[in-house]
């Protein structure tokens, strides 16, 4: 057997073994809203079972393996979440490992992010230019030092701030100590990184075309979902409330978008049926956020600035977000098809032309050469004909 299928197998193995080992802690718990109530781990078995096909498929291409490793990752770190929640906040620390585990839950940090965001810069097939094999290794430097650092602060001070657990397992900011705030700098490195492997993909959507443009098309729509989604957790991630406990699960899911928006790309199943989806994905992402910040704003103009309740300026916000909706929607809409769906936007753009032409032409012959015209230049089939009853 290969190593890569020994390596394949072998996380997979641990993909089923830690999943119900989740299961159980949050049964024991009592509650499972450490884990989304459940959801994180359906978005984990996406990422690994995503990963496991291309790993299969493609064992060439590392996105396969850091999907792989992404899920078995976290899976480790929800079992150590749900045992800090067991151990410091129902067990009053009685239970053994329990500073082992504060270690691995204080130096997970920003852990997940290091090892997802370079798919982006690898897909699709992992392949990349001397430059950029150049910078990788400068970012696998930096993302070891980031983590030792990290470690090493646990290590020092592994039992600041256990009184602090949260209902969910997180610890306290800065609970590694001074050790591990030295590595912090590093994070302005990899957040350029991040910018440039996202700049990477734009550029490579300029000039690409066929295949690879609508393999691109899915990693847009697949990042567009998933960053709503992510806002969407970091909002209501840790909220307390039903509405705001629904609003991240729901959010949680949706970033299982991307890895099969990924899967299907580098598989290339059914790759030219994304125009739709991505068009609609991102127009109504930049819709939310439009119609969010008129809300936001005239709730703040009306309570801080103007003399009115708090009752007044969400129902006028209420009001005006209603009331802007559909007129937003077709300018967003137009704007992105611009873009991101061509075809419709051309045909849209025949179809108007079509009706400034013939606004007042009388002539049957007239009228019928441009649309013979419209229909060719629209859909370009490869016959074409006009039918007109006679009276």
């Amino acid at each position: 057997m290969a190593l890569g299928e020994r390596v394949r197998k072998t996380t997979a193995a641990l993909v089923l073994v830690l999943l119900p080992v989740d299961v159980t802690l949050s049964l024991v718990a009592h509650d499972p809203w450490p884990t989304n109530d459940g959801v994180v781990l359906v978005t984990l078995v996406a990422y690994a079972a995503v990963g496991y096909v291309i790993a299969r498929t493609s064992p060439r291409n590392p996105i396969g393996w850091i999907f792989l490793g992404l899920a078995v990752f976290a899976l480790v770190d929800y079992v150590a979440r749900l045992y800090l929640v067991l151990d410091y906040r129902q067990h009053g620390g009685r239970l053994p490992f329990g500073p082992l585990v504060i270690v691995w839950r204080g130096s997970w940090t920003i852990f997940p992010f290091l090892l997802a965001f370079p798919a982006i810069a690898l897909f699709p097939d992992g392949r990349l230019s001397p430059r950029w094999r150049k910078f990788m290794r400068i970012y696998a430097v930096a993302t070891v030092a980031f983590i030792l650092m990290q470690l090493a602060g646990q290590i020092v001070s592994p039992t600041r701030g256990l009184g602090h657990v949260d209902v969910r397992g997180n610890l306290p900011n800065g609970n590694g100590g001074e050790v591990a705030s030295w590595s912090w700098p590093l994070a302005l490195f990899f957040l350029v990184s991040w910018i440039a492997f996202v700049w990477r993909q734009i550029s490579a959507w300029r000039s690409a075309s066929g295949v690879r443009r609508a393999q691109l098309k899915w990693l847009a729509g697949g990042s567009a979902i998933c960053v709503v989604a992510a806002l969407v957790v970091m909002v209501f991630g840790d909220a307390s409330t039903t509405t705001a406990r629904i609003a991240g699960d729901l959010g949680t899911a949706a970033i299982a978008v991307l890895p099969l928006a990924i899967g299907v790309a580098i598989l290339r199943y059914r790759l030219y049926e994304i125009d739709r989806l991505v068009s609609r994905t991102l127009a109504y992402a930049a819709l939310t956020g439009v119609l969010v910040g008129t809300f936001a704003g005239i709730v703040l103009l009306t309570t801080r600035v103007l003399p009115f309740s708090s009752p007044v300026g969400v129902a006028a916000s209420t009001l005006a977000a209603v009331s802007l909706f559909n007129p937003l929607r077709r300018r967003v809409q137009r704007l992105v098809d611009r873009r991101f769906n061509r075809a419709r936007y051309d045909a849209d753009a025949l179809v108007t032309a079509f009706s400034s032409r013939l606004r007042d032409a009388v002539d049957v012959d007239t009228v019928q050469s441009a649309l013979l015209e419209t229909a060719s230049r629209a859909v370009e089939p490869s016959t074409v004909s006009v039918w007109v009853r006679e009276r």
